[in-house]
């Protein structure tokens, strides 16, 4: 089978997958609980599985419709049939039907309606002949008084037959595909009269590099410099090999007739494939730089949702601000607002001297146990602020990136949960929520929006949405959802549920009460054995009815686990709590039809830590003192700094003055960095140091070199 070959994985492997995703399974679903029926295949193989299918059933739809076209105007032949049902990528199969694509009249279809299709081809037969005399031959297709007056005319509408003919030849097409995307070299240059209005483009003013090797984000920035009209782009081979490609399949022979065909596939270069060729490098070259950004930001994407999580704790949230005022609210442990306020620090000494005795009022009042306050504009003056109030040892303070907080306040999901705040309190509440729980807060915003992507903009839209769609749902799923204190929003990337279902669980919530168990996830209207199967694994229920409620054993599965304590002679809530039981258990004898190993050597490990998150433990941070705004900083300083953005060319590392620095490839380490991504990650905390700073253009140049 072709996916099995091009994934390297087993036929019965892609059948087996095809046919859950046929049966309405999800991904983290078949990865997670399938693995008997796939051969454990991860999440990554089971989607590339998905996406293969996807575009398999593109290109035979794109089939079907070119037979149908064919047939209707009686052009299809058992041959033709044959190769377009041979054909195993676009390319190929647009290359079969280009001969045969319905088209506008060129200068060939209108030397055919002249009758020159009989001179074209007397002149290809005679290539090798030097007696043949193509002038001679052209003499009879003239007429003076018609269309064609002259031997010269005739001739010309010859070799536009014979150049249309090679810009469509299926062999010179795969040919000059291939010249193209090794040899073709792109070439940039700066449209007349935009020379300073586009000065951001200006390393492309003059630019000359391969296209084969040139990375995403150049290609990416290059498009968009030729969007704004700044930049004229062409991605072209050097014009005598391709010329060579073409006279070494039509031009054979030395001979008159020969030279005839020579001056069309010429024109045919230089007037139908080079045009067209250039064309469809463009949109490949497009469509590996999105590939290639869309990686970068789905891998920032995880980073970030996988952030350690500072649990549940009591948090005062401060969105920062001068003028207007730092916006300040309490939260209790599972995130419930309690207090909002508006706060002045940076107004005068009187109004911050009234600002310090509202904070430690507050902290006594709502016994915080950490601040959180965000690094926007007025956070680094905030955070000092706040750390010189005095407050007890044990309180944290924590710098959170805000990122995308703005949007989420003046979205739908804010005003739904917050209908009666304004977007500066929702805001304050998604900063602090956003340091308990990154992950629960993150979903509710739309995650373009969060800012850790590589000209996100420029990439194909829908693309990027499934892309960073299913990175949102490997998360939330991996983690997991407590089904009685989840958002709508979290609940709907649960696998099998979706918005809808998502709404019904908590509506149900609110009408009913918590979840007693996972089984009474049954009595939420529309939430069938299906969605139920698809989802229950994946929920918790902390203090359920059931010991394995807040596990990740499905409760498919309950019934084994009931075995194991029937045979160990205790109950379930024993297995989970002593390593001893588990430890005699021999997992061969529960393998049956339904339950192999995997699923079992996953039970274990869900027994040994139920309900486990996968995420790594939260550790407080603080940026270096007095360094608040770029005019501190010096070369040559040392600084405490978090990745907020890795790309194809380097990682963005904020040291706390408002603006990133940028750590190039070349200085994340003291060897040969192919990938930034092989070095570091969105959120890692990293010591950089100071290489440069132009005040001027606002940029910082950092390395993560020890040399």
């Amino acid at each position: 089978m072709r996916i099995a070959r091009e994934l390297g994985i087993a036929a019965g492997q892609v059948e087996a997958t095809a046919a859950l995703l046929d049966d309405g399974a999800t991904v983290p679903f078949i990865a997670r609980y399938r693995k008997e029926r796939t051969g454990s295949l991860d999440e990554v193989a089971v989607a590339a599985v998905r996406d293969r299918l996807a575009a398999l059933l593109e290109l035979d739809a794109r089939r079907d419709a070119i037979l149908r076209s064919l047939d209707e105007r009686e052009l299809l032949t058992d041959e033709l049939r044959k190769e377009i049902d041979g054909a195993d990528t676009l390319a190929v199969l647009e290359d079969i039907y280009l001969p045969f694509r319905p088209k506008r009249r060129t200068r060939a279809s209108i030397a055919r309606e002249r009758g020159l299709e009989p001179l074209a081809e007397a002149i290809l037969a005679h290539r090798t002949d030097p007696a043949f005399d193509p002038e001679v031959a052209a003499r009879p297709f003239a007429d003076p008084a018609g269309e064609v007056p002259s031997a010269a005319d005739a001739l010309q509408g010859a070799r536009d037959i014979i150049a249309e003919r090679a810009s469509e030849d299926r062999g010179i097409r795969e040919g000059m595909r291939e010249l193209f995307r090794r040899k073709g070299v792109i070439v940039s240059r700066v449209m007349k009269g935009r020379e300073e209005d586009g000065a951001t483009w200006r390393d492309w003013f003059d630019w000359r590099e391969p296209a084969a090797s040139a990375p995403s984000h150049r290609v990416l920035a290059m498009f968009r410099g030729e969007r704004e009209k700044v930049l004229s782009l062409h991605v072209l081979p050097d014009d005598e090999a391709a010329v060579a490609l073409l006279e070494k399949r039509f031009v054979t022979g030395r001979s008159p007739a020969a030279d005839q065909v020579r001056e069309a596939v010429v024109d045919a270069w230089k007037r139908l494939i080079a045009p067209s060729m250039e064309n469809e490098t463009r949109r490949w070259l497009k469509e590996r730089a999105d590939a290639r950004a869309i990686e970068i930001f789905a891998a920032n994407l995880r980073e970030l949702l996988m952030a350690p999580p500072l649990g549940q704790r009591r948090v005062m949230a401060i969105d920062p601000g001068f003028r207007t005022g730092c916006k300040l609210v309490c939260l209790d442990r599972q995130g419930k607002l309690l207090h909002r306020e508006t706060i002045f620090p940076h107004t005068g000494e009187k109004r911050a001297a009234e600002a310090a005795a509202r904070v430690r009022s507050l902290v006594g009042r709502f016994e915080t146990e950490t601040i959180a306050i965000g690094n926007g504009t007025a956070g680094r003056e905030t955070e000092r602020f706040v750390r010189g109030l005095g407050l007890d040892a044990g309180i944290d303070i924590v710098s959170v990136n805000e990122s995308g907080a703005s949007v989420y306040s003046a979205s739908g999901a804010a005003r739904e949960e917050f209908p009666d705040e304004d977007v500066t309190v929702r805001g304050a509440v998604s900063i602090g929520r956003r340091l308990m729980d990154p992950l629960a807060e993150l979903v509710k915003i739309e995650p373009k929006s969060i800012g850790v992507g590589q000209y996100q903009h420029d990439v194909d839209g829908s693309r990027l949405r499934g892309a960073l769609d299913d990175v949102v749902v490997s998360c939330v799923n991996s983690v997991g959802v407590e089904v009685n204190t989840a958002s709508r929003r979290l609940l709907s990337y649960v696998s099998g549920l979706g918005e809808g279902l998502a709404a019904g669980i908590v509506a149900w919530r609110e009408e009913n009460g918590p979840f007693a168990s996972r089984d009474e996830l049954r009595r939420v209207p529309r939430l069938g054995p299906k969605a139920f199967e698809q989802s229950a694994g994946f929920l918790r229920v902390r203090n359920g009815a059931h010991p394995l409620d807040r596990s990740a054993v499905h409760p498919e599965s309950y019934g084994v686990v009931e075995r194991m304590a029937r045979d160990r002679d205790c109950a379930v809530a024993d297995l989970v709590g002593d390593a001893s039981l588990r430890e005699e258990i021999e997992l061969e004898r529960y393998v049956d039809g339904e339950t192999g190993l995997p699923t079992l050597e996953d039970i274990m490990r869900e027994l040994a830590r139920p309900g486990r998150d996968p995420r790594k433990a939260f550790e407080s941070f603080s940026f270096a003192e007095g360094i608040e705004e770029i005019g501190d900083l010096r070369a040559g300083m040392r600084l405490p700094g978090i990745v907020t953005n890795v790309t194809a060319f380097g990682a963005f590392v904020d040291v706390g003055v408002h603006q990133d620095g940028l750590v190039h490839v070349s200085k994340l380490a003291d060897r040969y960095v192919a990938d930034p991504a092989d070095v570091v990650r969105a959120g890692q905390r990293v010591v950089v140091t100071v290489l440069d700073v132009d005040l001027d253009r606002g940029r910082i140049s950092l390395s993560m070199r020890e040399g």
